[in-house]
């Protein structure tokens, strides 16, 4: 195996692994001894998941989040520097992508240090492909504003770029405020503008429907607490 960072996709849900991500995965990991995680207690129970004999307190773990400063993740870097190879494991999904992984990675880039990012579940890439909407032009905002009217300025100049560059927009809502998100996007878009909702995907209660801002009215099911992916389209 290749000294390298290797950017280790975990499922976005309780969905056994061998659903979402190959053998191969398993090999890497098992290979590695240096973890940065952006949250330890989920990483140490994904590893488990993988392969249940893995000894974890031989594991170093290196935490990676929004309060972590570049020295820091810098000095990370040293055990792949010496020839170690290095794992990177987010909360859930693909490392790097909407996530605080990507920070290391630069990081590594800049270095010069080889980089592998390793096959799994993307709720962006696979929320388009569930979609019906433009695959070959889209853009992901991440969270919108929390305050509602900068969120609501936000969601309609999101919407009008639908209509100008004919893209898909995606964003994302921290899950207890979905609902919120919802009605603001049913209150404020056009009846016409095409809204696909995505939640719990790779899971066994997955949902992804696509309906006009119209047809959506009165019929969304409850989000609560589900993780979702919301996208635009025309």
């Amino acid at each position: 195996m290749d000294t390298a960072l290797y950017l280790i996709p975990v499922t976005l849900g309780d969905t056994p692994i061998e659903t979402v991500l190959p053998s191969y995965n398993k090999e890497v990991i098992l290979n590695i001894r240096h973890f940065i995680v952006e949250d330890l207690r989920s990483a140490r129970r994904f590893l488990k998941k993988v392969e249940k004999s893995i000894d974890i307190d031989a594991l170093q773990f290196y935490p990676l989040n929004k309060h972590t400063s570049p020295n820091e993740i810098s000095d990370y870097l040293k055990p792949l520097e010496k020839g170690e190879p290095m794992g990177v494991i987010s909360e859930a999904g693909c490392p790097a992508v909407a996530d605080p992984g990507a920070d290391v990675v630069s990081i590594a880039q800049r270095k010069n240090l080889k980089v592998v990012p390793l096959i799994g579940p993307s709720s962006i890439i696979l929320s388009i492909m569930g979609s019906g909407f433009n695959g070959q032009s889209f853009a992901f905002h991440g969270y919108l504003p929390v305050d509602s009217a900068e969120r609501i300025k936000k969601l309609k100049q999101i919407e009008q770029r639908v209509y100008n560059e004919k893209q898909t927009q995606l964003f994302i809502e921290t899950p207890y405020r979905n609902n919120k998100m919802v009605e603001d996007i049913l209150t404020n878009c056009r009846p016409q503008t095409l809204l696909c909702i995505a939640s719990n995907i790779t899971c066994e209660d997955e949902y992804i429907k696509t309906k006009s801002i119209k047809d959506w009215k009165g019929k969304v099911p409850d989000l609560a607490k589900k993780p979702c992916i919301f996208l635009l389209y025309q």
